[in-house]
């Protein structure tokens, strides 16, 4: 997969409730392996809080990207 296939991609936490979408990809250049993301979470027009998260915490990556946490995007 591409990084440009990962930004914009839908993000579900484990609740599979949809937290936001893939603004940023943090990778390591020497393997290609991926560090973090960083989510810009889905609230209200304006609010733009965005997180980073960690590689270890993804569950799946395929049509969307699904984390192996829970998100309190309240």
């Amino acid at each position: 997969m591409r990084m440009k296939d990962l930004l914009g991609m839908q993000v579900l936490d484990i609740d599979a409730m949809d937290i936001g979408k893939v603004t940023d990809v943090d990778f390591n250049e020497s393997n290609g392996q991926i560090n973090k993301i960083a989510i810009s979470l889905k609230k209200n027009i304006l609010s733009h809080d965005e997180i980073l998260v960690h590689y270890d915490n993804i569950k799946s990556i395929g049509d969307y990207l699904l984390l192996k946490i829970n998100i309190d995007n309240k």
